[in-house]
């Protein structure tokens, strides 16, 4: 079983700024990935999930792409 990507490598938090990272947790249509395909924890799945959405009101990360 994978371990959280946040958990093994010590991410103290989730930061809305940093795009090129969020971007690795949406599909090619802008979508946020479940957990299991991402395999993180149930919490930082949370805090990922509000950066993006934080990122995307702010107009730093798109709500659908083609």
């Amino acid at each position: 079983m994978k371990q959280c990507h946040f958990c093994v490598n010590n991410v103290k938090s989730i930061d809305y700024k940093d795009t090129e990272s969020l971007g690795k947790f949406l599909n090619p249509h802008s979508s946020i990935l479940r957990s299991w395909r991402t395999n993180t924890c149930s919490r930082h799945q949370r805090k990922t999930a509000t950066a993006v959405k934080r990122a995307r009101f702010l107009g730093l990360l798109p709500y659908v792409s083609r």
